[in-house]
């Protein structure tokens, strides 16, 4: 659901604004999702409670695995992806 209204918010926006997507991010595909769907920062709350510290570094490393396995250059590129579709 956290996704979904980060992608309402980013085509409200007309990606104008920067969104922080919140809730449910364990992993580096949950950030990637939330990315994807308009978000320019991610919470870590949640996961960094059930997780531990190192949740982040887990997360940053596997982003840079997915910027590598997009093509792209920066992680900026993927912000709103989902709406260029």
């Amino acid at each position: 659901r956290s996704t979904a209204v980060v992608r309402v918010a980013y085509r409200a926006a007309g990606g104008a604004l920067p969104i922080i997507g919140v809730g449910g991010i364990f992993s580096a595909a949950d950030a990637w999702e939330k990315i994807a769907a308009g978000a320019s920062l991610v919470q870590l709350y949640t996961g960094l409670v059930y997780e531990g510290p190192l949740v982040a570094r887990r997360i940053v490393r596997g982003l840079a695995d997915h910027v590598r396995r997009a093509g792209l250059s920066h992680l900026r590129e993927h912000v709103g992806s989902d709406h260029r579709k």
